[in-house]
């Protein structure tokens, strides 16, 4: 399987960027953020033509996430059960094999263990700076998603959570980690709570492999800021202890960053044995 993320910075701007991306990038699941649409007006229909199922999350003319799939996503959630939000930030599913969907495979055989896997899309809260108002909503709604996670992964131990997390994990991942220290996104604070996230026996998975050095997955649109890479890694994936050994291959795909009109962040994508 192979699973993604994107921060698609308007999906009314930039659906024929997604759709041609999944042609090229026939990915299983793929979590977008940054709709900046309302349900009603989702592109269900051309997702589906192009293939592919489609759950969303929306809220007009801010955040919004969505998940889309080659199979039907199962047990839908919206946002994070126990965390008051009228923000639309969070959806999750569990997905399974194309084989196993249709029927090919029958789930947790002995000879070929279920392929079911929890995935949570998310777009975490900017925070805008330090000591702020929204500062604070995010670190509460940090906690909320910690405290939600840790019950989610006694029911779903093969959880995958991705999505824009607006935090860099330490100094490689930004461009200038003197100029950007304490500044939001890099702050002892919001780092603490994403460390927080992997103390649930959570994994970064670009870490896992080598990866070349200033690999960034957003880059600002002022100042030739991608042509110069002056950007921070704030896209992630996370995978739980019972995947970690499954992952393959994790890597950042600039080459929609080159498109014109370009979302400022790039996909991140899994593959997964």
């Amino acid at each position: 399987m192979k699973l993604a993320t994107w921060n698609i910075n308007s999906l009314t701007v930039r659906l024929p960027q997604v759709l041609d991306w999944l042609a090229a990038n026939p990915v299983d699941v793929l979590a977008l953020q940054e709709l900046k649409l309302s349900d009603d007006k989702f592109p269900h229909a051309a997702f589906a033509a192009a293939g592919y199922d489609s759950s969303c999350f929306g809220q007009k003319t801010y955040n919004g996430v969505a998940l889309i799939s080659k199979t039907p996503a199962r047990d839908v959630v919206r946002n994070i059960p126990g965390f008051s939000d009228e923000l639309a930030r969070v959806i999750s599913a569990t997905f399974v094999s194309e084989a196993e969907s249709e029927g090919n495979l029958a789930p947790g055989s002995v000879d070929k263990p279920s392929t079911d896997i929890r995935v949570v899309g998310a777009y975490f809260p900017n925070g805008q700076e330090p000591g702020s108002d929204k500062f604070e909503y995010k670190l509460a709604w940090l906690k909320g998603l910690r405290d939600w996670l840790r019950a989610e992964l006694l029911t779903h131990p093969r959880l995958v959570l991705m999505g824009d997390f607006n935090i860099t994990f330490d100094d490689a991942d930004v461009w200038d980690p003197v100029g950007m220290k304490d500044q939001i996104h890099c702050t002892d604070e919001e780092r603490y709570e994403l460390n927080a996230l992997i103390a649930l026996g959570l994994h970064d998975a670009h870490r896992l492999f080598p990866q070349p050095p200033k690999s960034y997955s957003w880059w600002d649109y002022r100042d030739f800021g991608f042509r110069r890479n002056r950007g921070m890694r704030i896209d992630h994936i996370l995978v739980s202890n019972a995947l970690k050994d499954q992952v393959a291959a994790c890597w950042i795909d600039k080459s929609p960053r080159k498109n014109e009109r370009p979302s400022d962040h790039a996909p991140v994508v899994i593959e997964l044995n």
